[in-house]
């Protein structure tokens, strides 16, 4: 594995001619690479010091629209500069493209050059600075679930995004000979990311046809996050490469199953697992169940941020995998959140309620602030669910739409103290505008619905 590399790796690769190029990126609020592409001279000269770019980044939707709304930044207040400070520890190869490497960002205010607070790394910072000083590290996995298309994303868009074909034909689950026919997409994926720096463990078909995942080691929080967004950018590129379409979009077909990114977490304490007590009878410490009463209990605050879009929640659905319900169980997958490992040092819970759609930062950091809240407030573990959780009528429901999502995101005094109110506000306002946009568009199925008969 070629691996990260130092500054001064890149002035030697520079001098040898063999990178040319740097991108340096930010991570906007929906987890998308934001930059600039530099001369490596330039990069080594002086702007690895920083750059800047317009702070309209961290106030737009998927569409780069302007809404009003945002007190961060405005038409009336000219739309000025942030601070780009590239983290030096950062800098990896990009193998997939001829002579780049990349570096990401820390978001700054132009003019004190502080962390600006609602950029998704400085969310995610505050939570890990919170936990290590209750003395514990936070290690994170996310499993990343995409579909393949048949054709480029340039005909799709031509086409108006209709009759969509999957890659393949059938539901391709741990499926060796489909995902062979994939291999000129997957197996550049794979080698690309580990030389990138990045430890990917493994590919697989998942449960529909086209459908894939991507398994990337567990790692420090921070690291975590920074592999998913790489990994996801990286996906498009490559299959755009190749003249294939990648999409996260969790639900493009009503019939099919949808996409989801399930977040697996442990806390560890001076390089062992904190999680850990071969006491318990399913090996689970009083910290990991404190950890976890705080991530039930405030699971429907925070559904906004593993769930952003309208469309997040149509991928919400009984007997799809998919979770509905805010419990707990024992390596059973119709729950919200999944013991597993239990009884080994292993053990860690798996939150399957975010979509392919979650920005890493923003969601890892809201499930780390509820389960330092829940360690702080020492609360009770309610006992596992058994069963087909989807049938479970006492178990509290994840909010269905992003209006439900947005009014607990609004009101939630829990994510308030955590966050700030300054943040929660923020986020809060892209999800209604995310809702009004929604509340404008006549769709198709209305049109079919209605045209005639209506």
């Amino acid at each position: 594995m070629t691996g990260i590399l130092s500054f001064d790796d890149l002035k030697s690769q520079a001098a040898s001619g063999a990178i040319d190029t740097v991108l340096v990126c930010a991570v906007d609020m929906q987890g998308r690479l934001m930059g600039k592409r530099f001369h490596v001279a330039n990069f080594i000269e002086s702007s690895y010091e920083e750059t800047h770019c317009c702070n309209y980044l961290f106030a737009t939707d998927l569409e780069m629209s302007t809404p009003e709304g945002f007190a961060s930044t405005s038409w009336q207040q000219g739309y000025g500069d942030y601070v780009l400070k590239p983290d030096l520890t950062t800098i990896r190869p990009v193998p997939w493209l001829e002579g780049t490497a990349m570096v990401l960002c820390d978001v700054l205010d132009h003019h004190k050059h502080l962390p600006v607070p609602h950029s998704p790394r400085a969310i995610l910072k505050k939570q890990i600075a919170r936990l290590t000083e209750l003395g514990f590290d936070a290690m994170m996995a996310t499993e990343l679930e995409f579909f393949l298309f048949e054709k480029s994303l340039d005909e799709i868009r031509k086409g108006g995004f209709r009759d969509l074909t999957p890659i393949s034909g059938y539901n391709e689950d741990y499926h060796i000979f489909q995902t062979t026919k994939e291999e000129m997409i997957m197996r550049p994926v794979r080698n690309h990311l580990y030389a990138a720096g990045i430890p990917i463990e493994n590919s697989k078909g998942e449960a529909e046809a086209g459908q894939e995942e991507l398994n990337i080691r567990y790692a420090a929080a921070l690291d975590c996050a920074d592999h998913h967004t790489i990994a996801k950018h990286a996906v498009k590129e490559i299959s755009w490469q190749h003249g294939h379409a990648a999409s996260f979009l969790p639900k493009w077909d009503a019939k099919r199953v949808g996409s989801s990114s399930h977040v697996h977490q442990s806390l560890w304490q001076y390089g062992t697992p904190a999680f850990m007590d071969k006491h318990d009878e399913l090996g689970m410490s009083a910290v990991m169940k404190h950890y976890m009463a705080g991530l039930i209990a405030f699971a429907p605050d925070y559904t906004y941020f593993l769930a952003p879009y309208v469309n997040s929640y149509k991928r919400f659905s009984k007997g799809t995998f998919a979770p509905t319900k805010t419990v707990w169980s024992v390596d059973n997958r119709t729950a919200g959140f999944r013991l597993c490992g239990a009884g080994t040092k292993g053990i860690r819970v798996e939150c399957r309620i975010g979509g392919s759609d979650l920005n890493p930062y923003l969601a890892q950091a809201v499930m780390l602030a509820a389960g330092i809240k829940g360690i702080e407030d020492k609360m009770e573990l309610s006992a596992p669910t058994r069963g087909d959780v989807y049938e479970d009528a006492k178990a509290g429901d994840i909010p269905q739409n992003l209006v439900a999502a947005t009014a607990t995101l609004r009101n939630s005094a829990f994510l308030r103290a955590a966050l700030g109110d300054d943040v929660v506000d923020h986020y809060t306002r892209a999800a209604e505008w995310e809702q009004e946009e929604f509340d404008r568009a006549v769709t198709d199925w209305e049109i079919a619905r209605g045209f005639e008969r209506a």
